[in-house]
């Protein structure tokens, strides 16, 4: 059976020139309750991992978020955005989570990502996910560098950006509360953990990790001088980058694709080599099925086999990028590979001498005259094979050898009476607002 997957396109504020397959994921949080995130996948080798932490009160899905990590799969850097607990689509009670499980969050969120595609080696953090980034790295090992972006030194520095009566909420131990603009309900646990005292200097001299520190000297909601407190905080490595004109949120395009190259550069020596990455995500699909995905530009395809990752596309001459081989020569290459392999699989249990094997295929489409077995079609499918064999071989050897090349699995399944069953399915993400 031959299934097709469906899904609309997704609905990601991100603008750039080629979108990058994106994966939809739920893992579990601390206490149990789930975890949404979204996987931005190169459409190439992965060249690492990232995990992404967004600002306060903001999803997964704000502009920083979305913008930074899309930019970053272009690059070859797979990155996992997440929502915090009781944020977007994530389960669990925002009132009472507070600094103390983002953090977890981001240990949890390290933890998937260890297990189902390889230890992040970049932890990125922006405003107070910047802070909660800081506060984890220590307890992620396999970390080499720390991006903050916009981060504040101090966790309680959000408390300016609460509207509300907060002595009250204090008494009572829990009330309502505005935070730019939307609603919230917090607990005197959320106030209290962002009150308690913390050597944050000592933390961040202890990081053990590279730093970049990325800010913007107009930033209106964290002012540069917390990037100067972080900075002056860390040891060596580390490096400071001025954002110029951009703003807290990263509202524009080419803002985030020059912090995406940014970290890109700069990480570059903290990085694995690429033959240490793996090339598919989680568990490898069953043999015999496989995945296709979209990849860049208008016709960019990923097929995902196995543990492998290839890309097709079509010719410049019809639009296409011309980034990989484009269907009819993947199905061409399937023939071809097929009747190879069952050649020397055949040779070698009979014991003949075959030294090598090159198959060359091409596709043709056949008047009806042309054909001597095609009935009444006036053009016909046609694939014609020409197959070259080395080696000192009989003249009664390559005949069989001959007969054994139209018996490959994929002769056979062409050749039949084949049947395609396409199936559609929907796995569309559901629209949660930009914080």
């Amino acid at each position: 059976m031959l299934v097709t997957r469906w899904s609309p396109a997704l609905d990601l504020p991100y603008q750039g020139p080629h979108p990058m397959p994106s994966r939809s994921i739920t893992f579990e949080g601390q206490h149990g309750h789930p975890l949404a995130a979204r996987l931005e996948l190169p459409d190439a080798p992965i060249r690492a991992v990232a995990l992404f932490a967004h600002c306060f009160t903001c999803t997964m899905r704000s502009h920083a978020a979305t913008r930074v990590t899309a930019a970053l799969a272009q690059r070859g850097i797979a990155t996992l955005r997440f929502d915090f607990t009781g944020l977007g689509a994530s389960g669990g009670s925002f009132a009472a989570a507070g600094f103390a499980t983002d953090v977890q969050d981001i240990i949890t969120a390290a933890d998937y990502l260890r297990a189902n595609i390889g230890a992040p080696a970049i932890l990125i953090g922006h405003s107070l996910g910047g802070a909660a980034v800081l506060a984890a790295a220590p307890l992620i090992p396999d970390a080499k560098a720390v991006v903050t972006l916009g981060a504040p030194f101090d966790a309680a520095h959000v408390l300016h950006r609460i509207e509300g009566d907060l002595a009250e909420i204090r008494l009572s131990g829990t009330g309502e509360v505005r935070i730019g603009g939307r609603s919230f309900a917090l607990s005197a646990a959320f106030l209290d953990a962002l009150d308690r005292p913390d050597d944050i200097a000592a933390r961040i001299a202890g990081l053990g990790k590279a730093l970049l520190v990325l800010h913007a000297p107009l930033d209106q909601v964290v002012s540069i001088d917390n990037a100067r407190a972080i900075y002056e905080s860390a040891r060596h490595p580390k490096s400071f980058v001025s954002l110029e004109s951009a703003d807290h949120l990263l509202s524009d395009v080419q803002d985030a694709s020059y912090v995406a190259g940014l970290i890109t550069a700069w990480v570059e020596r903290y990085l694995p080599p690429v033959a240490e990455m793996p090339t598919v995500v989680g568990e490898p699909l069953p043999v015999g099925e496989v995945r296709i995905e979209k990849g860049k530009g208008k016709f960019g395809t990923i097929v995902v086999a196995g543990e492998h990752r290839l890309i097709a596309d079509e010719p410049l001459g019809f639009g296409g990028g011309n980034e990989g081989p484009g269907p009819y020569e993947l199905l061409l290459g399937a023939l071809g590979a097929c009747t190879s392999m069952t050649l020397r699989m055949y040779a070698a249990r009979e014991n003949m001498p075959l030294d090598d094997v090159t198959v060359t295929l091409r596709h043709d489409r056949n008047h009806a005259h042309d054909c001597d077995h095609c009935g009444e079609a006036d053009r016909v499918e046609a694939i014609h094979a020409s197959i070259d064999l080395v080696g000192a071989l009989t003249e009664d050897q390559r005949a069989r050898l001959a007969k054994v090349a139209k018996k490959c699995p994929v002769h056979r399944t062409l050749a039949a009476d084949l049947h395609l069953h396409t199936v559609l399915t929907d796995s569309s993400e559901p629209t949660d607002a930009i914080g």
